[in-house]
């Protein structure tokens, strides 16, 4: 059965777009096939999939509106052979022209439908508010990760979105879940770190994965050259982290199956 995650966090720079880009190269690698849907207007999981956003012929955004279909729309990725439903600016006008629109919320969901099972697992990148961009996220997926900076204000946020997912879980998805709950740019010699990411696992237990992902420059650097780090430094402490929440990933996804 296809797992459906959508990547999200209210909060902006937190790790949600290199969260995607390299948890669907680490899920490849494992054997899985994997789709990466973009659904933020800045198109930076599609840059850093290394795809330029400028030369698209179709998008997220021709699929939304319904002028075709994810099939024709789709990329391969290349070295990281993961597929990508790429975004660029013209989404971000994507909210007023389905504000008029039935069912507007569930445009991607529906669009999903016909391929969803072609892939074992299917990554939403979300945008850091909650849009109808992110509602048709939410609507489609079956979970939800969520990355967190080990920061002062990380529970208020974090709170705040959880309490923004049992809204949506109320009156568009049911089954709408939290999967996991990420530690990103995790710097354990920082006092701060260690204190936010010990009060996360005091709160949401085992909500919050094991796997922290640290802060790192290879993975700082990979977007830049329009790659994963698992590509570009496969050998780095962030290639690495990012395999380990991957094999977490399926270890959960396979204890809830049994």
């Amino acid at each position: 059965m296809t797992k459906i995650y959508a990547v999200t966090n209210q909060k902006g720079g937190v790790g949600k777009t290199t969260t995607c880009v390299n948890l669907a190269a680490s899920l490849v690698a494992t054997k899985r096939k994997v789709l990466l849907v973009d659904m933020d207007p800045q198109g930076h999981a599609t840059l850093g999939s290394g795809i330029n956003k400028k030369d698209l012929k179709l998008s997220v955004y021709d699929v939304l509106m319904g002028d075709t279909d994810i099939a024709s729309a789709r990329l391969t990725t290349d070295p990281a052979a993961y597929d990508l439903l790429p975004a660029n600016v013209d989404l971000a006008g994507a909210e007023v022209n389905l504000i008029d629109q039935s069912r507007r919320e569930r445009r991607l969901a529906e669009a999903l439908e016909p391929i969803k099972h072609e892939y074992d697992f299917i990554l939403i990148d979300c945008p850091p508010s909650l849009n109808l961009l992110t509602i048709n996220a939410l609507t489609a997926a079956r979970g939800v990760l969520v990355p967190v900076q080990c920061e002062y204000y990380a529970l208020e946020g974090l709170t705040s979105l959880l309490e923004t997912l049992k809204r949506v879980a109320g009156s568009v998805n049911p089954g709408l879940e939290v999967t996991g709950i990420l530690r990103t740019m995790y710097d354990p010699r920082n006092s701060l770190t260690r204190d936010v990411s010990m009060q996360l696992t005091d709160y949401f237990k085992d909500q919050v994965f094991g796997t922290v992902i640290p802060r790192n420059v290879r993975l700082a650097e990979a977007p830049s050259y329009g790659m994963p780090v698992l590509t570009y430094d496969a050998k780095s402490k962030g290639s690495l982290a990012y395999l380990a929440l991957a094999g977490e990933i399926l270890r959960r996804s396979s204890a809830k199956t049994q």
